[in-house]
């Protein structure tokens, strides 16, 4: 145990960020550099090394997080380094990028403010790779087997880094000029910078996986061509079909899906443009969808000099403590949350729907209008009088994902059953109806979590690996049974 009175002694202490009048300027990650270190020996030291450790459970990845704890208190970055790696394959990304419902299971946060055990995770990996304890890890030896995988977000990355080490060959295939997904194209830099992506691409390629960007499967590489060519493929191509808003004006100009707007950001961000083609300088800019992806319009819109930004969310305003009854410890509660691109300005409407979209003479939008709604007999129903409009002459839709791409043909290439929800179907062992083709992440499950797609990664890679050589050479996956029992 770390200290057996550090949640006496100590309070939640947080990373400092930037002042916001300095970030809105630039798009480095928001946080002051250095920041944590500081602070992380004591923080780590409020964890309890409970009895039963609730956040193994709450984190997909089932990451042992009191040991890693342990070790960061006594500033043992190494050995906190090979904890944190031995369940998680990229906790740079996780650190800076989930939404920690690790910290909502804390046993501590049932009367006090959680360990911040998503700071202290990305202090170890910072620190791992300025100390070189990150090192490419090289199978010993081939087993002559290849796999493809598609799609290189984290589900993709992780499978094959997975495969990878336990001597398979493994080849990624990416539709984008550039690996990491929506983890590339999708993040805002400010988010996390892109060199963290950069330097675990070059530690893969140094294990021996290759990569192939500018190739979607289905329209450069027929799926049935990429199954002849390899023993087994790994399918981790997202959720990538966007919730549209079929309403009065959507064909106007100026309405774009987030992943229109967002990845043109990131071009600029890796020189490929000296200004974004769809910009939100000197515009009102609405941003349709609550989350975390219509956040990261917010802080984009902010950092492009935009005139004035709202985000319209159709649900009421979630309260700030959870519920006990509704959203009782240690379930992840669906909270109010400020993001730091909501503390650079903007405002946030909820319970409002849209009606329709008002535009100029040249088709041009200029005005959204909305209605507030409330539920009723469990619908959400329109509340009469409260019609209104919104200036609006830059519209992003953020409203989420509703399945794998239908349309560039890798489904009905492959021959792949669709769950009911638009998913492809698979079994506990993520196999396809296919023999060889397996699936990750949110191609799926649907669209979620970063630390899911990892996990789910790691567990399609073991799959694979026993279907290849009949016994797995790599950890046993953790399923959600198996961590609640873990102590």
């Amino acid at each position: 145990m770390a200290d057996p009175k550090g949640f006496l002694n100590h309070g939640r202490e947080l990373a400092r960020s930037r002042p916001v009048e300095e970030r809105v300027k630039d798009w480095n990650e928001v946080y002051v550099p250095g920041s944590l270190l500081p602070i992380i020996s004591k923080q780590a030291s409020r964890c309890m090394d409970c009895g039963i450790p609730f956040c193994h459970n709450g984190c997909p990845l089932g990451n042992l997080i009191p040991e890693w704890n342990d070790y960061a208190y006594r500033e043992d970055w190494a050995a906190a380094s090979e904890r944190l790696h031995a369940t998680n394959n990229f906790p740079e990304f996780t650190g800076r990028l989930c939404p920690a419902p690790c910290e909502s299971a804390c046993v501590l946060g049932i009367n006090q403010p959680p360990v911040t055990i998503k700071n202290v995770e990305v202090s170890i990996i910072d620190k791992a790779w300025e100390t070189g304890d990150v090192a490419p890890q090289i199978p010993e030896r081939l087993s002559g087997k290849t796999v493809a995988v598609v799609g290189s977000g984290p589900a993709g990355l992780a499978a094959a880094q997975q495969l990878t080490r336990a001597g398979h060959t493994v080849a990624v295939y990416e539709r984008a000029d550039r690996i990491g997904g929506l983890l590339r194209y999708g993040i805002p830099e400010f988010k996390m910078e892109k060199r963290h992506i950069n330097r675990r691409i070059e530690q893969m390629r140094a294990e021996g996986t290759r990569f192939r960007t500018g190739i979607e499967i289905g329209r450069d590489l027929k799926a049935t061509d990429l199954k002849k060519r390899y023993d087994a493929v790994v399918l981790a191509v997202g959720a990538t079909t966007a919730r549209d808003l079929p309403v009065p004006g959507r064909e106007l100009k100026g309405i774009y899906q987030a992943m229109e707007y967002l990845p043109l950001a990131n071009k600029v961000q890796e020189g490929d443009y000296v200004t974004t083609p769809i910009s939100a300088e000197g515009k009102h800019v609405v941003v349709i969808g609550g989350g975390d992806t219509g956040a990261d319009c917010v802080g984009t819109a902010h950092r492009q000099g935009a005139a004035s930004v709202t985000q319209l969310e159709i649900m009421p305003r979630p309260g700030e403590e959870r519920h006990p009854t509704n959203q009782p410890w240690p379930t992840f509660p669906m909270l109010y949350k400020v993001t730091s691109a909501h503390e650079e300005g903007g405002e946030r409407v909820y319970s409002v729907s849209t009606t329709h979209f008002e535009g100029d003479e040249d088709g041009n939008v200029q005005w959204l209008h909305l209605t507030e709604v409330e539920f009723i007999d469990g619908k959400l129903t329109q509340k009469p009088g409260t019609e209104r409009k919104i200036p609006a002459q830059l519209v992003t839709l953020a409203m989420g994902f509703t399945g794998t791409d239908r349309e560039n043909g890798l489904v009905e290439q492959f021959g792949l059953e669709l769950d009911e929800r638009g998913n492809i179907a698979r079994d506990a062992d993520f196999r396809t109806n296919v023999p060889g083709v397996f699936v990750a992440g949110d191609a799926g499950r649907g669209q979620s979590l970063i630390v899911w797609a990892i996990a789910e990664g790691r567990s399609a890679a073991r799959g694979v690996d026993r279907a290849l050589t009949g016994a797995s050479e790599l950890p046993a996956p953790i399923r959600p049974t198996d961590r609640a029992l873990m102590v």
